[in-house]
């Protein structure tokens, strides 16, 4: 298998993910997925979502978190009815997770319940915590993901509810402020399970950018230059421009 750590990383998949509780070690499943795609730092439209009957109760607490109930996941697939399809996509990039531990941890436990294991998430992919991220570059701030978007004024004012697709979606605009770039996701969904994005609305940067102008000194400013460096000269001072005086 092709060693993901040492090859140099242009496909990124901003993913997050919805669970019946917190500790996987508990036996708590995954059951939702939300996943898309930047290739050098440009959404695509590529996107991975689905939920998933995760063949247990999902625990009230996190019924209030992204209200997601056990009624709604009865229909859906198994996690084994998708892994393949998942891990093609993810295969290759660098996934880029808000708290990765919390989303890794599922989904290493989802791929070591399958019959034969499916290995770990680095056997796929690197990772990109970009909540380790944010508490490096603000140290002291508060770096959940809507402090965050309230540092950038990224509106997720549709987010009542967590969401994995969603978060995604509001991740990788974080995540492009965050390290240099600027994007504008629409984030209104279009009903439970219906949720997308809205790419005309995307903003990006310009590929081409206009010259910098330059401003020439007039003579009589270098001139007032040269006097100004022969003062400093005379005055003991020393010089960092060659050729002057």
């Amino acid at each position: 298998m092709q060693d993901i750590t040492e090859s140099k990383v242009s496909r990124q998949i901003v993913l997050d993910t919805e669970t019946t509780g917190i500790d996987p070690r508990q036996g708590h499943r995954i059951i939702e997925i939300g996943c898309v795609e930047l290739i050098d730092r440009k959404l695509t439209g590529n996107h991975f979502h689905v939920y998933l009957n995760p063949e247990r109760l999902v625990e009230q607490e996190a019924i209030n978190i992204h209200g997601i109930t056990n009624e709604y996941l009865e229909d859906k697939p198994v996690f084994a009815q998708v892994a393949d399809e998942f891990i093609e996509f993810i295969h290759g990039a660098e996934l880029v997770i808000h708290n990765a531990p919390f989303d890794v941890g599922h989904m290493d436990a989802e791929f070591q319940r399958m019959q034969p294991g499916k290995g770990f998430t680095k056997d796929y992919a690197s990772v990109l915590d970009t909540l380790a991220l944010a508490r490096t570059l603000y140290p002291g701030q508060r770096a959940s993901l809507d402090a965050l978007c309230k540092r950038f004024d990224i509106d997720n004012s549709h987010r009542e509810l967590h969401g994995a697709l969603l978060d995604a979606e509001i991740l990788a605009d974080v995540y492009l402020w965050m390290t240099g770039g600027q994007r504008k996701l629409s984030l209104a969904g279009k009903g439970k399970g219906e949720k997308s994005i809205d790419h005309d609305a995307i903003r990006r940067l310009p590929e081409q950018r206009s010259a910098l102008k330059v401003l020439a000194a007039s003579a009589d400013e270098e001139e007032a230059h040269r006097q100004r460096l022969e003062q400093l000269i005379a005055s003991g001072g020393k010089s960092l421009w060659p050729g002057s005086a």
